[in-house]
């Protein structure tokens, strides 16, 4: 009887083992998706675009959607509260910003990647235009280059950038990466260069930042950067005297499902 007993125990354990083994093999073979979905909500201390606050140093809640195809197509949606068209331009509304992209990635050779795409940047309803200076939408084309942990990326207006009169063709390059430092940390350097035509050289600036970030899983990513702009007080300051581009260290969560 225990002879019996013991072999049918083995034989139970061949199936199991079998059966776990198709089941993940079966999973190793399962096809790539044709797409994926995702979604993304947050809040950061302070929204800051390319070094310069948005909501004048206030928080900001934010969310987007993305696509991504397996051929390398992808296109997403992304929103947050902004202040800086009435704080700093003067305009009566604007006080979102809704962001529409869309683009192109793929590898050329092992390990060397790239990216091109268009990105609008809308504000819905602003009366820019009113306050004195160009409506704030503004259209940006961009195209970059990954190797290894490292991007370098360029992006140039399709017209007026940001509010700024006869600013068509403002361009930004900037160049980061991201070193995983295990344990679910992220260390990502970054440094930018912004220039704006027609704008007697006071609307370029550096910027620069170090940012930490931690992953604890199921989505959840916390960041904090330290941050600042080598920016024109003169020309970056808002209608309540407050400098938009000052160094500061910014904390954001996000949750992506």
């Amino acid at each position: 009887m225990t002879f019996q007993s013991n072999t049918t125990a083995q034989l139970a354990l061949v199936l199991a083992a079998s059966f776990t083994g198709s089941a993940v093999m079966a999973q190793a073979n399962a096809p790539e998706p044709d797409y994926t979905l995702s979604f993304n909500v947050g809040a950061v201390s302070d929204y800051r675009f390319r070094g310069i606050s948005q909501t004048s140093f206030d928080p900001a809640i934010q969310g987007g959607a993305d696509f991504s195809h397996k051929s390398g197509f992808y296109a997403g949606a992304w929103a947050s509260n902004i202040k800086w068209i009435k704080d700093y331009l003067g305009a009566t509304e604007g006080s979102y910003e809704v962001d529409l992209y869309g683009g192109f990635k793929g590898e050329i050779a092992s390990g060397f990647g790239f990216d091109v795409g268009v990105i609008a940047y809308v504000y819905p309803g602003n009366t820019a235009s009113g306050a004195g200076y160009a409506n704030a939408d503004t259209t940006e084309i961009y195209g970059a280059l990954t190797y290894g942990p490292a991007t370098l990326k360029y992006s140039q207006s399709t017209g007026n950038f940001i509010g700024n009169l006869n600013s068509s063709g403002s361009a930004y390059l900037d160049l980061s990466a991201t070193f995983d430092l295990g344990n679910g940390f992220s260390l990502v350097p970054h440094i930018g260069r912004q220039t704006i035509p027609n704008q007697g050289g006071n609307g370029d600036y550096t910027d620069y930042s170090l940012a930490v970030s931690k992953d604890f899983g199921n989505g959840l990513v916390v960041t904090g950067t330290l941050m600042g702009t080598d920016a024109k007080k003169s020309f970056y300051t808002d209608l309540n005297g407050r400098f938009l581009g000052k160094d500061t260290v910014v904390v954001g969560l996000k949750y992506s499902f």
